[in-house]
């Protein structure tokens, strides 16, 4: 098969719509990420945690929509967004790090010795960023193709999972996050671009 035949790998396109060479796009590879935690426990020392990501669950939104019913219709517009919550699962390490840190992050929320909880969400709250990656590594630095950031976030299920003599299996922590905004970049695309408001005489209409 000849090299050039190659660029046909694709959907088929009006001649105005795309260039006659360009072949299908390279797609976000789901193995290629690292996640970062900011504010998370209160070790300063994180990297541990980042290294034991097993998978992470990219953001999911609802917006809530909601009817008003007229004469003969109904009409539909959105609510206020809400952000779902998202999973992390870590390995469990020997050393225990992974549980270290969730167990400061945890007693910064609630103290489980003394029965006190947090004043303020600030508290407690940090930030989860994670970055998709081309694959580089060592000598050749990997390049970050979208960021994830995530904000106001606190834990809001820890499962430490199971032990069980018949597996093979690492032991695991499972984290449900909630949180109250996520912003993608880099700045310009996604979730978080400046697209303006429109304003004036649509105001006046729902449609």
């Amino acid at each position: 098969m000849a090299i050039s035949s190659l660029n046909k790998f694709t959907v088929p396109l009006a001649t105005d719509q795309s260039a006659s060479t360009q072949g299908l796009l390279m797609p976000k590879m789901k193995y290629r990420f690292r996640a970062i935690f900011e504010n998370f426990g209160v070790s300063s020392e994180k990297v541990e945690l980042t290294k034991q990501v097993m998978d992470i669950a990219r953001p999911n939104l609802n917006f809530n929509p909601f009817t008003i019913d007229v004469y003969n219709s109904k009409v539909k517009l959105i609510g206020k967004p809400e952000w779902q919550d998202l999973t992390i699962n870590l390995r469990d390490d020997a050393g225990g790090n992974v549980t270290k840190l969730v167990g400061e992050q945890i007693q910064k929320q609630f103290d489980f010795a003394e029965q006190s909880s947090a004043s303020s969400g600030i508290d407690y709250k940090f930030v989860l960023k994670y970055e998709m990656l081309d694959g580089g590594n060592g000598a050749n630095a990997a390049t970050v193709l979208e960021t994830w950031e995530i904000y106001g976030a606190f834990v809001n299920n820890v499962n430490y999972g199971d032990m069980n003599y018949t597996s093979n299996e690492p032991a695991t922590v499972s984290l449900t996050i909630t949180y109250d905004n996520a912003i993608q970049t880099p700045g310009g695309t996604g979730v978080g671009t400046a697209v303006g408001r429109t304003l004036g005489t649509a105001i006046t209409g729902v449609t």
